[in-house]
């Protein structure tokens, strides 16, 4: 199967659509495609996670973990000017990120196609990272996100998690508790839980 939002390489036909969306008091407009997560809008937990993330004083980028189409990390990108790295291993939603990049004229960030952390620099660290995580893609796959982002973190940098209830922030945050020194949830609404844990 190479249609999954998570696949390196979709083959669904491509069909792009164009609609705006208000972000943390900013207007975009996104295309998005067949074969990219939440092709027809901005989905719920997505937007949850944009409208909850506040960004601490500790200096540093940002990086967006499986970008997508690039709605969480161009909207923290613009709203706090700083560099964000976007990274997804869906070429598709690599190039269309980058367009909307273009389209919405953010120029402070780096999108590029990685399989999860493949292709960061080698001793890179982020001040924060945000993740819509691949739910679909498995248990391990998320659960490596969540581990690598803390090696991929700088000293009390930030990991962002959105994450819904039944899909497993239970044992998320039990995870979490065993990596970070300070987990929260900062918002549960609707059954997606925003999920904060600082490195120390």
């Amino acid at each position: 199967m190479s249609n999954h939002y998570y696949s390196e390489k979709p083959t669904v036909e491509s069909d792009r659509k164009k609609w705006s969306f208000m972000l943390k008091g900013h207007n975009f407009t996104f295309q998005s495609d067949r074969g990219v997560f939440s092709k027809n809008e901005v989905d719920f937990g997505s937007r949850l996670l944009i409208d909850s993330f506040s960004l601490s004083e500790v200096d540093g980028d940002i990086l967006d973990v499986g970008c997508g189409y690039g709605p969480i990390g161009l909207s923290v990108a613009k709203h706090y000017d700083r560099h964000v790295d976007m990274i997804d291993i869906n070429e598709r939603a690599i190039e269309l990120a980058k367009d909307n990049a273009t389209l919405n004229s953010i120029k402070n960030v780096e999108i590029f196609q990685s399989n999860l952390f493949e292709k960061i620099k080698e001793g890179r660290k982020y001040a924060a990272i945000l993740t819509n995580p691949p739910i679909r893609a498995g248990k391990v796959v998320v659960h490596s996100i969540f581990k690598e982002s803390f090696t991929h973190l700088v000293e009390r940098g930030e990991l962002w998690i959105v994450i819904q209830k039944k899909q497993g922030a239970p044992s998320t945050i039990e995870l979490l508790e065993g990596l970070f020194s300070e987990v929260e949830v900062v918002v549960k609404k609707k059954g997606y839980y925003i999920i904060k844990a600082k490195k120390s």
